[in-house]
């Protein structure tokens, strides 16, 4: 059976399963006893759906439609029984993994975009210093002075800073996302246009020979910041891709199904955000050793993988269990 003919055969319960979902969460207190074995009977043929297109079509749309709609369906069922915390535990220990790790690929494309943009700004500027005055803009350009680095310190409010940092990053992340919308240009513009400004700086302080420095006031907090701006470039990039490439769906349908996936996913980059607003704002402009912003850094890369290695058995017990 391909996946034309699987979807044909069980379009129609599908359907089904989505109207009764409607009227439950509408009429949850008028329903009948055989409206809900109805429902019982639907969500048990679209929990085996799901793990037969995870088997034969894992990469097809139907696999992430009916993992949206069994989702739905289990959390409409068991609404009563799960917390608000218990919901937001169940969203970012194996929802917002399992969402990253089904476009990993389009993360990593905004990774590779974001990396094209450093490198060709880093030797454009290492070939010639005033290169930094044509690729970055103005008010940054003159702003930075590498022998001045980690001086100014003792004038910075750091709660102000943390906030305000958390606060651009975030709206970075949203237009990362929302640009999707374009075909993903703007989010591909994005990615390589923040490489850029990253690529330029660090080849001025390459110049002045403070490359060591300049990494230890980037990399505590870059290493977070990046991964959740990719996060969120990856989003807009798949929104792009099946906008432009939408198989046997339509357009619109691509764009409702992306838009609920991006959303979830930017809403699991704010925990990142808020740390790396933290990190940068107490401990980048902090009176320490550069040794140990290092340390720091190292400690970052160390919980990431952490958080996505535990995320992931945790996720793979889980669809183990449903089988």
């Amino acid at each position: 059976m391909n996946v034309k003919q699987f979807v044909k055969i069980h379009r129609e319960e599908w359907k089904q399963l989505e109207q009764l979902i409607t009227t439950i969460s509408k009429h949850r207190n008028n329903i009948t006893g055989d409206r809900i074995t109805q429902y019982h009977r639907l969500y048990q043929k679209a929990a085996q759906h799901l793990s037969y297109s995870q088997t034969y079509f894992p990469n097809d749309d139907v696999t992430q439609y009916l993992n949206g709609l069994v989702a739905k369906s289990h959390n409409l069922l068991y609404k009563d029984q799960v917390s608000s915390f218990k919901q937001i535990r169940h969203f970012f220990s194996e929802k917002f993994i399992g969402l990253l790790l089904e476009q990993w690929k389009f993360v990593m494309f905004a990774m590779v975009l974001f990396m094209i943009g450093a490198l060709g700004s880093f030797l454009s500027v290492m070939n010639d210093p005033l290169h930094i005055y044509s690729i970055l803009p103005a008010e940054i350009a003159k702003g930075v002075d590498p022998e001045q680095l980690g001086k100014s310190h003792d004038a910075v409010d750091s709660s102000l800073m943390s906030a305000s940092i958390m606060t651009n990053n975030i709206k970075v992340a949203i237009f990362a996302f929302a640009g999707g919308i374009t075909f993903g240009l703007v989010t591909v513009y994005l990615m390589v246009y923040n490489g850029i400004i990253i690529g330029a700086l660090a080849a001025l302080f390459w110049h002045h020979s403070k490359s060591y420095d300049f990494w230890a006031f980037i990399v505590p907090h870059g290493i977070i910041e990046l991964t959740a701006i990719f996060i969120a470039g990856g989003a807009g990039l798949l929104m792009g891709y099946k906008l432009f490439v939408p198989g046997q769906y339509s357009r619109g349908f691509q764009l409702k199904q992306q838009a609920m996936r991006s959303v979830q996913l930017l809403l699991g980059t704010i925990p990142l955000f808020v740390i790396a607003g933290i990190i940068e704002g107490f401990i980048t402009p902090a009176d320490i050793s550069l040794e140990a912003k290092y340390i720091v850094a190292f400690l970052t890369v160390i919980g990431l993988l952490f958080y996505i290695v535990i995320g992931k058995l945790k996720l793979t017990k889980v669809i183990k269990d449903s089988d």
